[in-house]
């Protein structure tokens, strides 16, 4: 299939599965506003990452800056995963830290949505990713849900079509996307980015596929400075790291190397049309958090329906590619699965 025909059918199946551009509608602009002139109230879902008490410590800091000042925490729902042993042991002292930052800790999360206005949802776990997200979906309230957005493709094109039925922002991203060398190149430092390598940790969590529970890092600082477009991928895998090689339409190249032996950073190179250029390392939670209040305040998420979902497309792809011994996977071909599957959830999303 010629590359640019290859594009056009992954983004109608995106369309078609409900995650247009209608997140983008007037309503959200219109919550956004009755939003800014009063402290925002935040809720929290899932106290299994330490992620929950940092957003928290810097959204409460009293000297915040006025990019994330006006938002308390002010209650948290703690689960979170019930089997993942890291996840788990992370549950109680998160939930003690947060007691003592005066935050509620509450039974349920139909109890928590009562309490606020913008939800956190900061499961470890992707597997209860939909499920929670309906909750808050169909109670109307905005929400970010954290890495990995779901434990599927399937699952992550469900949440953005429950978004699209209930006309409720969703908003989705790693903190690695902000760091600031990352988005100077997004933003043009090099010209057009004619290709790139990124790599990150790709520690596997046996519930997930492979890349979605720690390689999503790496996997979206790539895709922040190349931007959107792969048609394909092609994985090789060793105990030790993953080097995935993805095909962008207009035959860019871009690289994920997952790192498990060895040391762990985040980072990578951008080969640009004016200059060569790296990013990295990680700069913390911060940016992340900043981007996160506006979209609370505007009800507008900076990021695309579309884009983080060729990202877990580009995941599922490489997890494919693995499963058929290295071969190239379109990531059209993963899409239309997840389509099918997507269908069976369409119960759920009903109501």
């Amino acid at each position: 299939m010629h590359a640019s025909t290859d594009r056009r059918t992954f983004l109608k199946t995106a369309t078609v599965a409900g995650i247009g551009l209608g997140l983008t509608g007037s309503s959200l602009v219109a919550f956004g506003q009755g939003k800014t002139s009063k402290e925002i109230k935040v809720g929290i879902i899932g106290l299994d990452t330490e992620h929950s008490v940092k957003f928290t410590e810097i959204f409460h800091d009293p000297k915040a800056a006025a990019d994330v000042a006006g938002f308390k925490v002010v209650a948290a729902y703690p689960y979170g995963s019930r089997d993942i042993e890291f996840s788990v042991n992370t549950i109680p002292g998160a939930t003690e830290k947060m007691r003592s930052m005066g935050v509620e800790i509450v039974d349920s999360i139909k109890a928590l949505l009562r309490k606020v206005d913008v939800v956190l949802l900061e499961t470890n776990d992707g597997r209860l990713h939909l499920e929670q997200a309906l909750l808050v979906l169909k109670a109307g309230k905005p929400v970010f849900i954290d890495k990995p957005i779901a434990a599927s493709l399937a699952d992550a094109v469900a949440i953005f079509q429950a978004a699209e039925k209930y006309k409720v922002p969703v908003f989705s991203a790693s903190s690695l996307r902000y760091m600031d060398s990352a988005q100077q190149i997004r933003n043009g430092k090099i010209g057009k980015v004619l290709g790139a390598d990124a790599f990150s940790p790709a520690v596997i969590e046996k519930t997930h596929p492979d890349l979605f529970w720690y390689g999503v890092h790496g996997v979206e600082a790539l895709f922040t400075v190349l931007g959107t477009g792969c048609k394909s991928v092609q994985r090789t895998y060793t105990e030790g790291a993953d080097v995935v090689v993805g095909v962008w339409e207009d035959n860019r190249l871009g690289t994920f190397r997952g790192l498990r032996a060895g040391a762990h950073d985040f980072g990578g190179t951008a080969f640009g049309e004016k200059g060569v250029a790296t990013f990295g390392p990680w700069e913390g939670y911060r940016p992340l958090v900043v981007q996160i209040a506006e979209f609370f305040r505007t009800g507008k998420a900076p990021i695309s329906p579309e884009e983080t979902l060729e990202i877990f497309a580009f995941m599922e792809a490489a997890d494919e590619s693995k499963a058929q011994g290295g071969a190239v996977v379109s990531l059209e071909s993963v899409m239309q699965k997840a389509r099918a599957a997507t269908d069976k959830q369409l119960g759920a999303v009903k109501g």
